[in-house]
């Protein structure tokens, strides 16, 4: 027998002997058999109340595709709360400032130092936008658009998807909201933002903020187009 043999028949040796029955004599039951661990002594559990199986669940609804009988819904179709606003809020600065912006007006920083298009990231604060169905912001969420990929996966619940898009909403009304319409209490917030703390030098004010904490109400100074 040559040595080749020799060595091939003792490295499958050394292998085999480090294989475990366990690998396919598992420590697992049955379903349907009895069960020690559960109270009702059955292996086989009902479902979790509110599970719906993938294929019950109905995937042509505008809740779930922000279309309804072909058409874009008008309206989100979820009770807006400030919870879901500021739930929002949060899944939008994570997945989308850096692209769309802090305040949606499409000057993110990829758009601004990473990402060259002949299309850059369109602003929430056009007209076209904000007057586009609350149904289309969802779809784009969900299906991409342009160079923009799809968000499903990293948003997997709708809900957070509807609630981005109540988010949008909100600050498309706080970059054209009528200042006549603020009270002398929001038009003095509004006048006076607080002092910027930047998280890596706490001591340091910004100018603006060192402004606000000494700034008067200056009436009619609030802008619905925003800064």
């Amino acid at each position: 027998m040559k040595l080749t043999h020799i060595l091939w028949i003792g490295a499958v040796a050394v292998l085999a002997a480090g294989c475990h029955r366990d690998m396919w004599l598992q420590a697992k039951e049955k379903g349907g058999r009895e069960s020690a661990f559960f109270t009702d002594g059955n292996t086989s559990q009902p479902r979790v109340p509110g599970t719906v199986a993938v294929d019950e669940a109905d995937q042509t609804s505008a809740y779930m595709t922000g279309y309804e009988n072909g058409k874009l819904v008008t309206r989100i179709p979820v009770q807006i709360t400030p919870e879901l606003v500021a739930r929002g809020k949060d899944r939008f600065e994570i997945f989308c400032t850096h692209c769309h912006g802090a305040i949606g007006d499409g000057e993110g920083m990829i758009a601004q130092r990473g990402m060259k298009l002949a299309q850059p990231p369109a602003t929430y604060h056009s007209d076209r936008l904000r007057q586009m169905a609350d149904g289309h912001f969802f779809d784009v969420i969900t299906n991409g658009y342009g160079v923009m990929y799809p968000f499903s996966d990293r948003l997997p619940d709708e809900r957070d998807r509807w609630a981005i898009v109540a988010y949008i909403r909100a600050l498309q009304l706080s970059q054209m909201y009528p200042a006549e319409r603020l009270t002398a209490d929001q038009r003095q917030k509004a006048n006076n933002p607080p002092a910027f703390v930047s998280p890596r030098n706490p001591e340091a004010h910004s100018d603006a903020g060192s402004h606000a904490e000494s700034g008067d109400d200056h009436g009619g100074e609030a802008s619905g187009g925003g800064h």
